[in-house]
């Protein structure tokens, strides 16, 4: 079997790369090791920068993002018992993120490549990107107890922090790695959002909170909890009442609480593997870098990546020019340790770690003080919260 661009991984990123290829008339196959199913059981991120908008508009796949999206216009902080508006719309120029959950990005792409009759194999084990530093990159895998081999021009790696694409290069990357000290545990609930057309961001002396949304009908909540803590420590009922301390009490007052249909702990990172290139074979997405979820950049970046990416392909295929990938791994970078800067300043600016007491508690007020009441500072929050231009 033979495709022009082989895709490891079937998340947003493979998706959303082998859509924009295809509307280009380049061949490309999707092997992923999970089903379908359980692809679209992950629950992830659900603010979406307009770079990832607009992407979503040029693979052709954004009208039901367009019709069912909901744009968020400021963001709210919550400190000291009281709650602040950061206009990210009015300090932008009009930009805005809009909330629409990856598990319905990841559905429109997986219906838009069956719809076009586009090959993903499922269930493909034991995955292996073998000869890409030749100009003859293949990958072997297997299916139905048989072993595969597809032959192509290159490999996107889109198959995770976990996956196999950089596991085959690891001998080869700079990897760089901050691990927090505490971790997230987060509720999905079919209840209406507190904040509707804003994200709430939490400060307390009990830890961070957030409150989230998926639809007017869908919230997402999260509170910061020990490394140490399971998920079983956490009733629905312990969980709505942390919550409600941990916010203003107007916004604790407001909280229609329900049943969680999705419960969870996840430990916070920040991480990098340079480069993202190494011959026929790309990193793409979390295969390249993980971001500590606070600043909503994990799903962004990855869009960004495809965009570059696909961008690169396509002038290679079209135009014989390999400027594009020669540069892939150099732009992508660029992009991603800005927002790895800023998810690291408001991961700091919003959680309470160990040390944060005495001098270290007095300068993290000092600091969520000044933002609040600096025009320059929340501009600039402002501006990597919808995205940094391309």
């Amino acid at each position: 079997m033979r495709t022009q661009v082989a895709i490891i991984g079937a998340g947003p990123s493979g998706l959303l790369l082998g859509q924009l290829l295809h509307k280009a008339g380049i061949d490309n196959i999707i092997l992923e090791r999970q089903t379908g199913d359980y692809v679209l059981g992950r629950i992830r991120a659900g603010i979406l920068e307009q770079v990832t908008v607009d992407l979503m508009r040029e693979a052709g796949v954004a009208e039901r993002l367009d019709h069912e999206g909901i744009p968020h216009h400021s963001i709210e902080l919550v400190f000291s018992g009281k709650r602040h508006p950061i206009d990210i719309s009015g300090l932008t120029g009009g930009k805005v993120v809009t909330a629409y959950g990856q598990t319905e990005l990841t559905r429109d792409l997986m219906d838009a490549r069956a719809a076009a009759g586009l090959t993903t194999v499922y269930e493909a084990g034991n995955v292996q990107p073998l000869d890409f530093d030749s100009d003859k990159p293949r990958v072997t895998y297997e299916k139905d107890g048989r072993t595969h081999t597809l032959e192509c021009d290159f490999i996107a790696g889109c198959d995770g922090f976990h996956g196999v694409s950089r596991a085959s290069v690891k001998d080869r990357v700079t990897e760089y790695e901050k691990v927090y000290p505490f971790g997230w545990i987060g509720v999905l609930s079919d209840t209406p959002p507190v904040s509707p057309h804003a994200i709430v961001y939490g400060n307390s002396e009990r830890g961070f909170s957030l409150c989230s949304m998926r639809s007017m009908s869908r919230s997402r909540y999260y509170v910061q909890v020990p490394l140490s803590d399971k998920v079983e420590d956490w009733s629905d009922e312990r969980f709505w009442d942390e919550l409600r301390r941990r916010l203003d009490p107007d916004l604790a007052s407001r909280i229609v609480t329900g049943p969680s249909i999705e419960k969870s702990i996840a430990p916070l990172r920040s991480f990098v593997a340079e480069p993202l290139r190494f011959g026929r074979l790309f990193l793409a997405g979390d295969a390249g870098h993980i971001v500590p979820p606070t600043g909503a950049k994990g799903l962004n970046l990855a869009a960004t990546d495809v965009k570059y990416l696909s961008g690169a392909l396509i002038e290679y295929f079209k135009e014989r020019s390999s400027q594009g990938i020669d540069t892939y791994s150099e732009r992508c970078l660029k992009r991603i340790w800005k927002a790895e800067r800023f998810s690291w300043w408001i991961t700091s600016l919003m959680h309470r770690f160990p040390d944060t007491e005495g001098f270290g508690q007095k300068v993290q007020e000092a600091e969520l003080d000044y933002l609040v009441h600096s025009k320059a500072l929340s501009t600039s929050l402002a501006e990597n919260y919808v995205g940094l231009p391309l």
